[in-house]
């Protein structure tokens, strides 16, 4: 296998992370030993982040980051987050209380990873509870999701730390072309970050683009 990122790896076409908990599938993925090393194939059909990778895209991640991810959903790709950040920290963030019941399951094998139910759109809300992080990451699908970013980024993104939201335009608007949303959001992020890379998700995701960015 090749590293293509800190703990990212490529075989053929396929993406896949060192499984940090051992044995353990999550969601059914195909694992896969490898000199004596057990990895875990990471699908870009379910995970944007894995997507934006496969395009070129290099988040700044490494084994002793620590991470805000906002909008965790069911944990799948926070799950491979946190095989990337092994010797550091997920604070994985949803207020789904459905989706944070399957949430807690996936952080009960991992002991670099903490989950809260709460209210993205409100960090003062955990403010008290989550650490300055070094990477941010996004997938929130609600209208006003880049001022939660930059809220969000406000308060916990150490200064130097990178970034990445995941925009969906039909969330801020169904009917507008999605190519002068992504526009306008690029002009929205670089009024307060710089603007490193942006990578739209097609054939995997409709009408989404993802951003890196660096906070100044």
């Amino acid at each position: 296998m090749k590293e293509i990122l800190p703990g990212v790896f490529l075989e053929g076409k396929k993406l896949y992370t060192r499984n940090l908990a051992k044995g353990v599938r999550h969601f059914d993925e195909q694992l896969v030993m490898h000199e004596g090393v057990e990895y875990r194939n990471w699908d870009p059909r379910s995970s944007k982040l894995a997507t934006v990778i496969l395009k070129g895209m290099k988040p700044e991640l490494n084994a002793g980051s620590k991470v805000l991810y906002l909008g965790s959903a069911h944990g799948y790709t926070v799950s491979y987050v946190s095989d990337v950040v092994r010797d550091g920290f997920v604070f994985a963030i949803d207020f789904a209380p459905r989706v944070v019941r399957d949430l807690v399951f996936v952080a009960e094998a991992r002991p670099n990873m903490a989950v809260l139910l709460a209210d993205a759109s409100r960090p003062e809300s955990y403010y008290h509870l989550v650490s300055a992080a070094e990477f941010v990451y996004q997938d929130i699908a609600q209208r006003h999701q880049v001022k939660i970013f930059l809220r969000n980024i406000s308060l916990f993104l150490r200064k130097g730390g990178t970034a990445c939201i995941a925009v969906k335009s039909r969330s801020i608007d169904s009917v507008r072309e999605p190519k002068k949303i992504f526009a306008e959001v690029r002009k929205a992020l670089e009024a307060e970050l710089r603007v490193m890379d942006s990578r739209l998700l097609e054939p995997y995701q409709k009408d989404h683009c993802m951003f890196l960015c660096r906070r100044k």
